[in-house]
C-alpha cells in the first residue's frame, strides 16, 4: 500500500528531492523539484516508480566557505522563490519589481469582492504594470479564471508582451488579422473564447454585433479595458457609430456584477464631466448617479478610483507622506522636465508660390461648391483641409495628396462627407483607431481638375531636397543640434509620404554612398503605419542594435502617429522633434510621452515643435492650441484634453480664413476676424472649465484609500520575505566576482563579461542573454534601474539574468562536487570582532501550508519563506537573539584566519547538537505562520466572505539550509571568558 504525503512533504524520486503540492492524489502525486520552478513539475505514480521520504541533508563539516557564504546562500535561496508565503501570491513569481506606489491599486482591489477599479494614473506612472499586478495576482489566488484584454490592434502584441514577459500570463491575440486561424482549430460549437483562457482582443474588431455577442456570452471574468476614454462619450456631444458600439459592448461586459473590471485610461475627463460620469457608470453603476461633493460620494468612489500625478509618487513612502522616517522611502526618476523649444522656418519663394496656387484652387472649389448645395460644399471643404495639410507638411505628401482623389467624393450626403474627410486630417485627442489615419489624404474632387492639381503635383515633386524645401533644411540643423548634444531623437510626422521623404532624405545609403547630412554613424529608419504593429517593434529594435553602444553612434527614428499611443520608447530615444503639428495638443502630448516617461535615463527630455512662419496655419495653431496646452500643464502638472468640437473649431475658423484672404487678397487678420473670435472665446471658456474640473477632481478625488503607512508596511513584508535593491546588487556583484566574471562599473551599475565563468554559469545565462553575447564575452550591462532595455539586466530579483546566476549559485551550494567556483557554501566558521561569544547563525528555510478561500473555491497551496535565526552558546543551552542581530551578522568581516582543522571541529560539534534547537524552530514557524495569517487577513479587510476559511500551517520539520559560526577574536574575548 503507497504511502500518503501531505503537501508539502518532502520526497525522494528518479535521484532527486521534491515538494509534495497540493493537487496530489493517493494515487499521484504532483511534485515540485526542491529548489525548482513550476516550469519544473511533475507526476509521479507511486504504484510504479520508488517514492520515499526524504529529509533534508545536514550540510557537511568540511566544506566551509568564507564570510560571504551565508548572504548569498540566502539571496540565491529567496531569488529562487517562485510561490511566496505572504498576501500577494504573485510576486515572488513574476519578472517585474514593482514600484511601491504601484502596490496602491492592488491593494484596493484585493478590498474588493468584485474587483471594480478606474485606473487614471498620469502618463508613464505604469498603468499596464499596475493593471497586470491585479490581474496576475487575481489568478494566482484562484479569484479569477480567466482574462481578456480589450484594446486598439496597435497595441494588442505590445499587451501580449507586457503580459508574457512580466507576468507569465501566455495570452492569444482575438483580432480581425487572426481570428479566422483560431476559429479553425475550434471544437462543433465551442466558442475561442472557451478554448483560450487568456486573450487580447481588438475592440474595434469585437464590438461588432456578429463577435460581440459570442464575446459577451463566453467572456472571463476578468476584463482589463485599455484607453477606456474612447468607450465613453459625453451626453452633450454628438457620438458616433464606433463609439456608441464601443460603449454598447462595455455596458454589456459591465452589466454582470461578479465580473472583475479593470478601467484603465489616463484621460478619463476628456474634457467633459458627463463623459467621466459615464466611465464611472461602468465600474459601479451608482457612481454615476452619485454626488460627488459630498463625503459619502467621494468616500464610495475613493474605493475605485485611483489617479495620481508624476510629483504624487516622485517620493513616495517618506515622511513626509506621514510616515515615522524615511527608510522605505523610494524615488522614482522620472524626467525632471521637459525642455520645450519652438524653432521657425520661411518658405522658399518657389515653394510659397506653389502654396499660393494651391490655396487659390481651393479657394475657388470651395466657393463654386457653396452654391452646388450642402453635400458638395463637404466634400469641397475636406479636400481644401487634406491639401492645405499635405501642402505644409512636405512637397512628397503634397503630391501624393494632389494625384489622389478625396475619400469623401464618394459620399452620397453632407453626413457621409464629414464621416468620410474628417479623420484622415482631423487629429482626435480620444480616435483609438490610429490604424490608416497617417495616410495622405487626397484633394481630388472632379474630373476636369485633373490637368491643373497634376501640374501643381509635379512643382511639388520639384522642390524635394534642402535646397528648396526650408522645413527639411531646418530639421537637419536642429537634429545636428541635438545628436551634438548626445540625444537620439524621434521626428514626428503627420503623413507617410512624409516620413519616407525625410528618411530618404536623411539616412545613409551604402549601394549609393549616400552620406547622411547628420553623419555617417548616424541611424535612420522610418516607422509608419504601412508596417504591422510588431514589424514597428522589430524596426525599432533593429535601428537601436545597428546603432550599437558606439559612444559617437545616433540613432534618429521618423514616425507617424501609428507610434504616438502606448508604445514605449524611453530606452532608446530621449528628444521628440514635432515636424507636423497636430491640430489637437493631446496629440503633441501623447507623442512627448512615448519618451517622457518612468525608465527614461535622462533628467531633461527635449521637445523642439518646428513651425512654419509665413505659412498661414502653423504659427495660429501653435499660438491658439499647442501654447495653452502646455501652459495647463505646467500649472496643473498634468495634460487636460482640448474638447476635440473646440479644437475643430478653431482649425476651422484658421482654414476659413486662410481660403478667404485666398480669394479676397489680404484684409483682416486671422484675430480679427468674427468667426475665429468666437471660435476662440468658445474654446477658452470649454477648455478653461475643463482644467478648473480637472483640479477641483485632483484635489476631491486624490487617493485617500490607502494610507501610505499601509503600503509601506506591506513593503516592508514584501522586502523581507524576497529581499531589496541593495542585497540584489551586492549579490550579483560577489557572485560574478568570485565566480571569475570581469566587472566594470559605469554610471548606473555595472558591465559583467562572463566567458571566464564555470560552463554551468555560462549555459544557464546563454538562453536569456543570448549565446552570441556569452561565446563572444560581449558586456552584460547591469543596471541599477528596474526599467531597462533590451540586452539589458536590472538589478532586482525577478530579473532573468539573476534568476539564472541565483539558480546557479545555488544548486552550486547544494551539491559539494560541483565543477568550479561554489561562491555559496551551506556552512562556515568566522573569526570576527562582529562578536563576543560564540554564535551561531541559521539558514532556515520553512514551508507553509496554505488554504485560500476564494468565490472558485478554497485553493491548496504551498508557500516557501527563508528566515536567518542566530543564538550564543552551545545549541542546548542557546541564547537566541533579535532577528535584526542575525541579519547584521552577515556583514560581519573575518578579522582573523581560522584554521581548516579547527573550523571543521567546531562545525562538527555545532552539527552533532544541531537537534537540540528544533522546538524552537517549530514553534518560530507557528509564529510565521500566526503572521502570516494576520496579514492575509489584513490585505482582505473589506469581506467577511473573503477571508472566512483562510488558514496557514507551518509544515515541520523545516530545512536548515546553512549553518554558520561565528568566533570571537582574541582581542574581543573578555577577561576569564573561553572562546
Amino acid at each position: 500500500m503507497a504511502l500518503t504525503y501531505s503537501a508539502g512533504s518532502l520526497v525522494t524520486a528518479r535521484g532527486r528531492e521534491w515538494v509534495v503540492l497540493p493537487e496530489s492524489e493517493p494515487d499521484l502525486l504532483v511534485l515540485r523539484p526542491l529548489g525548482g520552478s513550476d516550469d519544473d513539475i511533475a507526476a509521479v505514480f507511486p504504484a510504479f516508480e520508488t517514492v520515499r521520504g526524504a529529509e533534508f541533508a545536514p550540510p557537511v563539516p568540511g566544506d566551509l566557505g568564507d564570510q560571504r557564504a551565508a548572504g548569498l546562500l540566502r539571496t540565491a535561496l529567496r531569488v529562487g522563490f517562485r510561490s511566496g508565503a505572504g498576501p500577494f501570491r504573485s510576486l515572488a513569481g513574476i519578472a517585474v519589481e514593482p514600484r511601491a506606489y504601484q502596490l496602491v491599486p492592488l491593494l484596493m482591489a484585493l478590498r474588493q469582492k468584485t474587483v471594480r477599479m478606474l485606473i487614471s494614473d498620469d502618463v508613464g506612472i505604469g498603468k499596464t504594470v499596475e493593471a497586470g499586478l491585479i490581474a496576475s495576482e487575481l489568478l494566482a489566488q484562484g479569484e479569477a479564471t480567466g482574462l481578456a484584454v480589450l484594446c486598439s490592434p496597435a497595441l494588442a502584441e505590445q499587451w501580449q508582451q507586457e503580459l508574457r514577459t512580466k507576468f507569465g500570463i501566455d495570452a492569444e491575440l482575438v483580432l480581425s488579422s487572426t481570428v479566422s486561424r483560431l476559429e479553425r482549430g475550434l471544437d462543433l460549437g465551442q466558442s475561442l473564447f472557451d478554448k483560450y483562457p487568456h486573450v487580447i482582443v481588438s475592440t474595434d474588431f469585437i464590438k461588432s454585433t456578429r463577435h460581440r455577442d459570442d464575446f459577451v456570452r463566453h467572456c472571463p471574468d476578468l476584463v482589463i479595458v485599455d484607453e477606456a476614454h474612447t468607450c465613453v462619450t459625453s451626453d452633450d456631444t454628438k457620438v458616433s457609430t464606433q463609439n456608441q458600439l464601443r460603449h454598447e459592448l462595455l455596458r454589456r461586459v459591465a452589466e454582470d456584477a461578479e465580473r472583475h473590471l479593470l478601467l484603465v485610461t489616463a484621460t478619463p475627463h476628456s474634457g467633459k464631466e458627463s463623459a467621466f460620469r459615464n466611465l464611472l457608470g461602468l465600474v459601479k453603476p451608482e457612481l454615476a448617479r452619485v454626488d460627488l461633493d459630498s463625503e459619502k460620494g467621494r468616500k464610495l468612489l475613493a474605493q475605485h478610483f485611483v489617479a495620481r500625478k508624476r510629483a504624487d509618487v516622485r517620493q513616495y513612502l517618506t515622511k513626509e507622506d506621514g510616515l515615522a522616517d524615511d527608510s522605505l522611502a523610494e524615488r522614482t526618476a522620472f524626467p525632471s522636465d521637459r525642455y520645450f523649444k519652438d524653432e521657425t522656418y520661411k518658405l522658399s519663394p518657389e515653394y510659397r508660390a506653389l502654396l499660393d496656387d494651391a490655396i487659390a484652387y481651393a479657394s475657388e472649389r470651395v466657393e463654386e461648391a457653396d452654391g452646388q448645395g450642402r453635400r458638395e460644399a463637404r466634400i469641397a471643404w475636406w479636400s481644401a483641409i487634406a491639401l492645405l495639410r499635405s501642402m505644409v507638411s512636405s512637397p512628397r505628401a503634397a503630391a501624393q495628396t494632389l494625384r489622389t482623389r478625396s475619400a469623401a467624393a464618394v459620399a452620397a450626403s453632407a453626413e457621409e462627407a464629414d464621416r468620410l474627410g474628417a479623420p484622415l486630417t482631423s487629429d482626435s485627442a480620444d480616435s483609438d483607431a490610429l490604424e490608416g489615419m497617417d495616410v495622405a489624404p487626397g484633394a481630388e474632387t472632379e474630373e476636369n481638375a485633373g490637368s491643373r492639381l497634376a501640374e501643381l503635383a509635379q512643382r511639388a515633386k520639384a522642390l524635394e531636397g534642402p535646397a528648396q524645401d526650408l522645413k527639411l533644411k531646418a530639421l537637419i540643423k536642429h537634429l545636428k543640434a541635438l545628436l551634438a548634444d548626445g540625444y537620439n531623437p524621434i521626428v514626428f510626422c503627420r503623413y507617410i509620404p512624409t516620413a519616407e521623404y525625410l528618411a530618404e532624405q536623411l539616412a545613409n545609403d551604402p549601394e549609393t554612398k549616400k552620406r547622411s547630412p547628420l553623419g555617417a554613424k548616424t541611424v535612420v529608419r522610418a516607422v509608419t503605419g504601412t508596417l504591422s504593429p510588431q514589424q514597428r517593434i522589430d524596426r525599432i529594435e533593429e535601428l537601436a542594435a545597428e546603432a550599437g553602444e558606439d559612444a559617437a553612434a545616433r540613432r534618429v527614428l521618423i514616425a507617424t502617429d501609428c507610434l504616438s499611443e502606448g508604445v514605449n520608447l524611453q530606452h532608446h530615444f530621449d528628444a521628440v522633434l514635432h515636424y507636423d503639428l497636430a491640430w489637437n495638443p493631446t496629440r503633441h502630448d501623447q507623442r512627448e510621452g512615448r519618451v517622457d516617461r518612468y525608465g527614461q535615463k535622462r533628467d531633461e527630455v527635449r521637445v523642439i515643435t518646428l513651425y512654419g512662419d509665413d505659412n498661414g496655419i502653423d504659427g495660429k495653431v501653435l499660438e491658439v492650441l499647442i501654447k495653452k496646452h502646455r501652459q495647463i500643464k505646467k500649472d496643473l502638472g498634468i495634460s487636460v484634453s482640448v474638447p476635440d468640437e473646440m479644437s475643430t473649431g478653431v482649425t476651422d475658423a484658421i482654414v476659413e480664413w486662410l481660403l478667404l484672404r485666398g480669394r479676397q487678397g489680404q484684409q483682416e487678420t486671422l484675430f480679427e476676424s468674427d468667426s475665429f473670435q468666437q471660435s476662440f472665446a468658445d474654446l477658452e471658456q470649454d477648455w478653461n472649465s475643463a482644467a478648473d474640473r480637472e483640479k477641483a477632481s485632483r484635489s476631491r478625488f486624490a487617493q485617500r484609500s490607502i494610507h501610505p503607512e499601509e503600503v509601506a508596511r506591506e513593503v516592508a513584508a514584501v522586502r523581507e520575505a524576497l529581499g531589496g535593491a541593495g542585497e540584489i546588487d551586492t549579490f550579483v556583484r560577489e557572485s560574478l566576482n568570485a565566480l571569475g566574471a570581469v566587472l566594470r562599473d559605469s554610471d548606473d551599475g555595472f558591465a559583467a563579461q562572463v566567458r571566464g565563468t564555470p560552463m554551468g554559469l555560462q549555459d544557464a545565462l546563454a538562453p536569456v542573454v543570448g549565446a552570441e553575447t556569452v561565446e563572444r564575452d560581449r558586456p552584460i550591462p547591469f543596471r541599477s534601474s528596474p526599467a531597462v532595455g533590451r540586452g539589458e539586466a536590472a538589478l532586482v530579483r525577478t530579473d532573468p539574468v539573476v534568476g539564472a546566476l541565483a539558480s546557479h549559485v545555488l544548486n552550486a551550494a547544494l551539491d559539494t562536487q560541483a565543477d568550479g567556483a561554489r561562491p555559496a557554501r551551506r556552512c562556515g566558521v568566522v573569526t570576527t570582532d562582529a562578536v563576543t561569544t560564540r554564535t551561531t547563525l541559521l539558514l532556515v528555510r520553512y514551508r507553509f501550508h496554505l488554504t485560500l478561500p476564494s468565490r472558485n473555491g478554497e485553493k491548496q497551496v504551498v508557500a516557501e519563506d527563508a528566515r536567518l535565526l542566530a543564538f550564543e552558546g552551545a545549541p542546548r543551552n542557546a541564547v537566541w537573539l533579535p532577528q535584526e542581530r542575525a541579519v547584521e551578522l552577515l556583514d560581519a568581516q573575518a578579522t582573523e584566519n581560522t584554521a581548516a582543522a579547527s573550523g571543521e571541529r567546531t562545525m562538527t560539534r555545532i552539527l552533532d547538537q544541531l537537534g537540540e534547537v528544533t522546538p524552537y524552530l517549530e514553534s518560530y514557524g507557528d509564529e510565521l505562520a500566526a503572521e502570516l495569517d494576520a496579514s492575509h487577513r489584513r490585505v482582505r479587510t473589506a469581506s467577511g466572505e473573503i477571508v472566512r476559511g483562510l488558514s496557514v500551517t507551518a509544515q515541520k520539520p523545516a530545512d536548515i539550509l546553512g549553518t554558520y559560526v561565528y568566533l570571537p577574536a582574541t582581542a574581543s574575548v573578555p577577561a576569564g571568558v573561553s572562546a
